[in-house]
């Protein structure tokens, strides 16, 4: 028999003593002939588990709770090691400085650019006001050449006096074009210097929160079921420190066959007895039918194998009596669910329910 074959006997084997139990358990509790109306299945006390794992990779620090130890929401119960993450804060906020830096420098220049820029335009209005006192003195010039009261040298004198004049105009006006170039750039660089800033303070802000995630706590009201990681291990990104049991969301799972499964609606009272204190009768109400046999043969072919199909049933304690009793709720704890068929049928006596106080 080959290694395969040897794990498959194995599984199947286990199936099939799972069902024979389920089936056996039923038959010699679940058909009590002073129970009329009801069913019964055994079943273990169960919650929702939640694993506390870290954001980012990196090493435990501490664990500050036991195993088995009650916690609330809110709740403390690891620390991550974060001196790489302090290290790279004073880094980001060293960046953030100089960006700030860099955006006041990038000011000083366009305060720079822009005074050249309102000197170039006076530079302008003066070369403007000489041009034009240079076209008015060759005007002149010109009329006086016609009367042959001056020599045409003058004329071209002024001629090129006008030419200097509307050359200096250029200038100026070239000036103007370059600081407004200045301050376009100058703009353009405080813009990026803010861009800068900004990025390195989302970045001090992500580092922070880092930081504040690296300190664990409980999501909800629980008891510790697993110290997964302990001080000193290094776990990665998503990695497993502490397993916690949801208190507020415990159930009895248990099975039930075919004949009756079917008949059980969601939200039909249910009435939990515990071996550990079966003095008391716990309320519960039906949260879930499995739609599938958790055991059954390969093939069905007749009625008596159909009848041994046991199906998945799971009964919801109220969230309000678990809170009241949350530090005294266990899991693991066996005992024995009663389902009402008929919501007209009276539970007997002895499943009336009764509480701790």
């Amino acid at each position: 028999m080959t290694e395969q074959q040897k794990k498959w006997f194995l599984r199947s084997a286990a199936v099939l003593v799972t069902g024979v139990i389920a089936v056996f358990a039923w038959q010699r509790y679940g058909l009590d002939k002073k129970d009329v109306g009801l069913v019964s299945g055994n079943g273990r006390i169960e919650a929702v588990e939640i694993d506390i794992a870290t954001k980012i990779a990196g090493r435990v620090k501490e664990i500050l709770v036991r195993e088995g130890e009650f916690v609330t929401s809110g709740q403390e119960v690891a620390r991550m090691d974060t001196d790489v993450l302090n290290a790279q804060r004073r880094q980001a906020e060293a960046q953030l400085q100089q960006a700030r830096s860099a955006v006041e420098g990038a000011r000083s220049q366009l305060a720079q650019r822009e005074s050249e820029k309102a000197a170039a335009q006076a530079a302008v209005t003066q070369r403007e006001v000489e041009l034009d006192s240079a076209k008015k003195q060759l005007s002149r010039t010109l009329k006086l050449v016609e009367d042959s009261y001056v020599a045409r040298k003058e004329a071209d004198d002024d001629r090129a006096r006008v030419d200097s004049a509307q050359a200096a105009v250029s200038a100026a006006r070239a000036h103007v074009a370059a600081a407004e170039a200045g301050i376009a750039s100058a703009r353009s660089q405080i813009e990026g210097a803010q861009s800068s800033a900004a990025a390195a303070k989302a970045n001090i802000e992500r580092i922070q929160a880092d930081i504040v995630d690296a300190t664990l706590k409980a999501p909800r009201d629980g008891r510790v079921q697993y110290r997964v990681a302990e001080p000193g291990e290094v776990v990665a990104a998503g990695g497993r420190v502490l397993n916690l049991i949801d208190l507020s969301d415990v159930y009895m799972t248990f099975f039930l066959p075919t004949a009756v499964a079917g008949r059980i609606a969601l939200g039909a009272e249910v009435r939990l007895v515990l071996d550990a204190a079966p003095e008391y009768v716990l309320p519960a109400r039906v949260s879930f039918v499995a739609s599938e046999a958790q055991f059954t043969p390969k093939t069905v072919e007749t009625a008596s194998e159909r009848e041994k199909l046991m199906f998945r049933i799971r009964a919801q304690i109220p969230t309000e009596l678990l809170r009241k009793h949350i530090t005294k709720v266990k899991t693991g704890l066996p005992g024995m669910a009663y389902v009402r068929l008929d919501a007209n049928t009276e539970w007997p006596a002895r499943l009336q329910v009764k509480l701790p106080e």
